[in-house]
């Protein structure tokens, strides 16, 4: 017997496909509303950047304090943050930054200025801060607190900040700033980048987090010179001191912060600056100026100490002649643990020597004069990496990696130092105005150990190249 197939009322069929096309109509709207209501209700950010300045429109530099507040429920290490601050350049003069201090160390802090591929409103350039792993981990709820930084014109002119993106001269106290970015591991995660921007860049960089800024290592004291001048609050906080006080060498009575200036640079690290010690006179002692910039610290010893300097054997300005002495040396202790190293190139000769001339000289009694050194009798003139290094009660002398002369037993150190570059006059013969520039590109200087020159160089590059200008570990190792 042929079976027969019940077949199912249409008027059972219909409620089933009106609910089913009400529930795709629903869908589709929810769907359609959904962007709609996601920026109604944005989920918390994961941080906040709080921005404060005191510096009004017109300023030798810009300066803002941030403040990165992890609002997360899990622990925030800052080497996964990146900052930008967006402004606007002046002119063609490049920019640079510092720190001048920060709760979690301006040692763990590195800055770069980089121009935007397209120009938007208010910004065509933006200072990029990054923070190596020892700038520590936020915890939840926690604030980094102030990071205090400067940005200027390399010219030393001042600049106009009216139409800089991320100035406000209102937030004269820490108040919430959305043109201020924050990247967690190269996402946006905080403000509003600017329209128009570098779109190519936040596109690659959703895609891959940057590489981490290399940690600061143990021991060692590097500086490239990124100063706005000699009263910068960033060269004190540094440790660097700058001469003005009485006595010699010299012409006594004659230092002064003056000649203590750290103009940009064709030559200096990275197109960087330099600093610029200039020795000027009249012929008089009324007239006369000389410059030196030491650190604070007599805490320096064994180690590396380097430097990359640019010697002169013609005046900057004036009639040439006179018995200048431009110098990188170490001085400390008293008595009995009195100790100098010294490094004194003399173009035109002094103290009835002639030169040009490099005196390397160790000393053991500067009251009795009794000193050991070597003469390298040729001119300098331009840049040299120069070279101390101190182990074992060793001390050794090079130039661009050349060994000039090394000395030992008592002649080593028996105390700590400071470190110092100076240049001064031995004496006026001459009468009229003449002045001369002494520069220097970078100081580096490793408690640890004894480097080639070659080592010292590709250290000291690697630390350029990833915006740390200055660190300080020294400290750390003590």
């Amino acid at each position: 017997m042929a079976s027969t197939r019940r077949r199912t009322p249409r008027r059972r069929v219909w409620p089933k496909i009106r609910l089913l096309l009400l529930v795709c109509v629903v869908a589709a709207g929810a769907t359609a509303l959904y962007p709609v209501w996601k920026a109604a209700n944005p989920e918390p950010p994961e941080l906040v950047v709080r921005y404060r300045t005191e510096t009004p429109a017109t300023a030798a530099a810009a300066e803002p304090s941030l403040e990165i507040l992890n609002e997360s429920k899990k622990p925030l290490p800052l080497s996964d943050v990146t900052l930008r601050y967006y402004f606007t350049a002046d002119t063609t003069s490049s920019y640079a930054y510092n720190c001048v201090q920060a709760a979690v160390g301006c040692s763990n802090i590195a800055g770069t200025v980089t121009k935007l591929d397209k120009s938007a409103e208010k910004a065509d350039h933006y200072l990029e801060l990054r923070f190596t792993k020892d700038a520590g981990t936020l915890k939840p709820g926690v604030n980094s607190k102030g990071i205090d930084v400067q940005l200027y014109r390399t010219d030393h002119e001042k600049l106009a900040q009216a139409n800089d993106r991320s100035f406000d001269a209102e937030k004269s106290t820490y108040k919430e700033s959305k043109t201020v970015t924050a990247y967690k591991r190269g996402v946006l995660a905080w403000g509003d980048e600017p329209d128009g921007g570098d779109e190519k860049q936040a596109s690659a960089k959703a895609e891959a987090a940057p590489a981490p800024v290399p940690a600061a290592p143990a021991g060692v004291l590097f500086d490239n010179f990124h100063y706005v001048g000699a009263k910068d609050p960033a060269l004190f906080k540094h440790g660097w001191l700058v001469r003005s006080s009485k006595g010699g060498p010299g012409i006594d009575d004659t230092w002064t912060a003056d000649g203590v200036t750290f103009p940009a640079g064709k030559d200096a690290l990275g197109d960087g600056q330099v600093l610029n010690l200039r020795a000027a006179t009249d012929g008089t002692k009324s007239g006369t100026e000389q410059a030196s910039l030491g650190t604070a610290r007599r805490e320096f010893r064994e180690g590396t100490y380097a430097a990359r300097i640019h010697f002169s054997d013609d005046p900057t300005d004036g009639e040439g002649g006179d018995h200048v002495n431009q110098t990188f040396y170490t001085i400390g202790g008293s008595g009995k643990t009195y100790s100098e190293l010294d490094n004194e190139y003399l173009p035109n000769g002094g103290w009835g020597r002639l030169g040009p001339k490099l005196d390397t000289v160790s000393w053991y009694d500067h009251e009795t004069n009794d000193r050991v050194y070597t003469t390298t009798n040729k001119s300098l003139a331009g840049w040299h990496t120069m070279m101390i290094t101190v182990k074992d009660d060793v001390v050794t002398y090079r130039m661009d990696g050349k060994k000039l002369f090394s000395s030992s037993g008592k002649y080593a150190p028996r105390a700590g130092m400071s470190i110092n570059f100076n240049h001064w006059f031995v004496d006026l013969p001459f009468k009229g105005d003449r002045a001369w520039d002494m520069q220097v590109d970078w100081l580096y200087y490793n408690a640890n150990d004894v480097l080639s020159d070659k080592d010292v160089n590709a250290a000291v590059k690697e630390y350029s190249d990833n915006g740390m200008n200055y660190f300080d570990t020294v400290q750390e190792t003590r």
